[in-house]
């Protein structure tokens, strides 16, 4: 009897053991803060229509997550999101290369790393850099005539300014755009080549706002420069590199299928945005963070988000992308909102609808690009500073149809 007793009790004492134990993983499972979920994949998305804002432009009517209501694109598939690569510091921007490869740049390292197709990672460059904080090695670019000129483009950080650089891989890098006001944070960074073989720059104003009005000032603005570094005789301002000035801190720049020209930007304390931008023309900071602008000569948002929901960096529309039911639409990462949003653009290049995706499930999302294969790739910004990294943060991951 003593033996069947003692036998009892460490059964139900292993039984209250496992119990304990199911409810506390199942409390961790719930936590959605940090960088997301510590499995190797995040979940599929359903990816249909988004929800009908109404409001888009006023932030009005949002979506979370994959849920959507409302108005909806009449096909639906799901996107598999598979990670690609691991264990990065950093990655701030993404340029890929003919064969199908990325090249990666590190914020914090200066590393300049090679990615391959099946997530294969290798270092082929450490550009200087002196930046603190928000400041490094920042965009990069690939010529549009690579095959021919081999030409790589970088946005670094120095002890004096921010500037443009380019390079043939494991040579050293030679000015092409420099005096761009600096400091660890502002520092806008994104380089991207136009339709228009030009090679666009977004700076910020270096936490100078003056210098956004200021057209004889490079912070604050979008710059475009010939690849050269020259100005182009078409600029909207003679012999002056600025194409649209009135800018905070711009970090993402897409073009549509038709050339035209939108980009997203850090709003202070209320208002993030994302712009429909015109060769010329005046954004409004710091006069006007957010809407209510136009009356007084700016141009306003096409689409603006809480703060807390965004701090915008990485754009990229999908053009002629392997992801049909997104075909056309504006893809903009959120750093403090933990999130990859999906604008849908209407015929005008206003914002119809817009989705939330990836919210709670990889962290702070830094950069997003279109792969050769039409396929987006996604990178998490964990590491700087600013986030909760998993052990294998940071990571790329790509979105693609199930199968694709």
């Amino acid at each position: 009897m003593h033996d069947a007793g003692y036998a009892g009790k460490v059964r139900v004492l292993a039984l209250l053991f496992v119990a304990l134990s199911a409810v506390a993983s199942a409390g961790c499972g719930a936590s959605t803060g940090g960088s997301g979920a510590e499995s190797e994949n995040p979940r599929p998305i359903e990816a249909g229509g988004a929800e009908d804002t109404g409001n888009a432009a006023s932030g009005t009517g949002t979506t979370t997550g994959a849920e959507t209501t409302g108005t909806r694109r009449p096909t639906s598939s799901r996107v598999e999101v598979s990670t690609l690569a691991t264990d990065l510091r950093v990655p701030w921007s993404f340029a890929f290369l003919p064969d199908g490869d990325a090249l990666v740049t590190e914020r914090d390292s200066g590393r300049l790393l090679r990615v391959g197709q099946s997530g294969e990672v290798r270092e082929v460059q450490t550009l200087p850099e002196g930046g603190s904080g928000e400041g490094g090695l920042l965009g990069v670019a690939v010529s549009p005539e690579y095959e021919r000129d081999g030409y790589v483009y970088a946005y670094t950080t120095t002890e004096a300014d921010n500037r443009v650089v380019r390079f043939r891989i494991g040579e050293e890098p030679e000015p092409v755009l420099t005096g761009i006001p600096a400091n660890s944070y502002h520092n806008g960074g994104r380089i991207e080549f136009g339709p228009d073989g030009m090679l666009y720059v977004t700076t910020g104003d270096a936490g100078e706002t003056s210098n956004s009005q200021d057209r004889s000032s490079l912070g604050g603005k979008i710059l475009r420069v010939a690849p050269d570094g020259s100005i182009p005789d078409d600029n909207p301002f003679p012999n002056n590199p600025v194409y649209s000035y009135g800018h905070r801190n711009v970090q993402g720049l897409a073009w549509d299928g038709e050339g035209q020209l939108f980009a997203s930007e850090f709003g202070q304390n209320t208002w993030d945005e994302a712009n429909r931008i015109e060769a010329g023309e005046n954004y409004g900071w710091p006069e006007v963070e957010g809407e209510g602008g136009e009356g007084r000569g700016f141009v306003d948002p096409i689409t603006v988000w809480p703060t807390s929901e965004a701090s915008p960096s990485g754009a990229q529309i999908l053009v002629s992308g392997a992801i049909p039911q997104w075909e056309g639409d504006l893809f903009v990462t959120a750093l403090r909102g933990e999130s990859l949003w999906r604008l849908e653009l209407d015929e005008r290049g206003d914002v119809a609808d817009r989705e939330r995706l990836l919210e709670g499930e990889v962290g702070r999302v830094r950069d997003v690009a279109q792969a050769p294969d039409g396929s987006l790739w996604v990178s998490t910004s964990n590491r700087d500073g600013r986030g909760t990294p998993t052990g294998n943060d940071d990571r790329i991951f790509r979105l693609a149809p199930a199968g694709g």
